[in-house]
């Protein structure tokens, strides 16, 4: 029997199934718990609330696995014009910017070499405005060709960040390679539906690959970034920084806009530096069934929010 996470993440490539949930106006309003809006106004102002409540913020423009080079550009410019909304702000590194190379042409023929091309000038407008780049990690498949984009990114700007996920058999190594001096590593466990040929299929494997590639990450001199809403998780963060004499400032937890907003401020409060993952825009559909098929709680939220109209 298929898996509920299975399910979803294959109604997420449904192009009839996308177009009645896009166009049901309770799904947009149910989806606006976690997703900031669909235009830059929208996500500028939950940008200044987020971080007036002391949590910082990475921005997702969405949109993904793009098929055509315009498409590919329009992100590049969605992207400066992000940076340039953000600049009047003033607010450096409390608001960095999060890429997902498929969006910049990864999967067009010479993919690599289009996706460098058109993430760079946003990699180089971040850095003018005093901020950084992470580039999302997404399915196993591309992993060699956006830690390559990640390196040659990396020469000019040390900042720029990358996204490892646990769930991968391969992470632990990558980990060890990113853990080197002014490397800001997000360290998440992933959201893909990936062979066991490539990942850990189980939830307790997945949990302990998390921790051990956690534990190279805290223990290197770069800049671990704890993507988890999982307590344990966090608390086995917090112990590691203990141990090994990290300042709250050379780390911090990153959780998705939405979920678990008390924690991220109870956290924030405590003096643990806090980072809201905040996408927005009107490509929204994929990034939410993923969102449904990461946590059962998410799917329950969003199916009583349905019944109780």
């Amino acid at each position: 029997m298929l898996s509920t996470k299975t399910v979803l993440l294959g109604a997420s490539r449904r192009p009839a199934l996308r177009r009645a949930l896009v166009g049901t106006p309770l799904t947009r309003q149910v989806v606006r718990r976690f997703v900031a809006g669909e235009t830059l106004p929208e996500a500028l102002a939950v940008v200044e609330r987020l971080t007036g409540e002391g949590i910082a913020v990475t921005l997702d423009h969405l949109g993904e696995g793009v098929t055509d080079p315009a498409d590919a550009e329009a992100s590049r410019d969605a992207y400066l014009a992000l940076l340039d909304g953000l600049a009047p702000l003033g607010l450096g590194t409390d608001a960095e910017v999060s890429v997902k190379l498929s969006a910049f042409g990864q999967a067009l023929p010479g993919g690599q070499d289009l996706a460098l091309e058109l993430v760079r000038p946003v990699v180089e407008r971040a850095a003018a405005i005093g901020t950084t780049v992470t580039l999302d990690m997404e399915e196993s498949a591309t992993v060699d060709s956006t830690l390559a984009v990640l390196a040659e990114l990396r020469r000019d700007h040390p900042g720029t960040g990358a996204v490892l996920q646990a769930a991968l058999r391969r992470t632990e190594d990558d980990a060890r390679a990113l853990a080197v001096p002014g490397s800001r590593v997000r360290l998440v466990k992933g959201a893909y539906d990936e062979p066991a040929s490539v990942a850990f299929r189980d939830r307790g494997d997945v949990d302990a690959a998390y921790a051990r590639c956690l534990g190279v990450l805290v223990r290197g001199p770069g800049y671990p970034m704890v993507g988890s809403h999982d307590p344990a998780m966090v608390a086995l963060a917090q112990r590691l920084a203990a141990e090994y004499g990290r300042t709250p400032d050379s780390w911090e937890v990153q959780m998705l806009h939405g979920i678990r907003l008390d924690e991220q401020r109870r956290l924030a409060a405590a003096g643990t530096r806090v980072r809201a993952y905040v996408p927005y825009g009107v490509d929204w559909y994929g990034y939410f069934v993923r969102r449904l098929a990461e946590r059962p709680a998410n799917l329950r939220f969003f199916l009583r929010a349905l019944v109780s109209r």
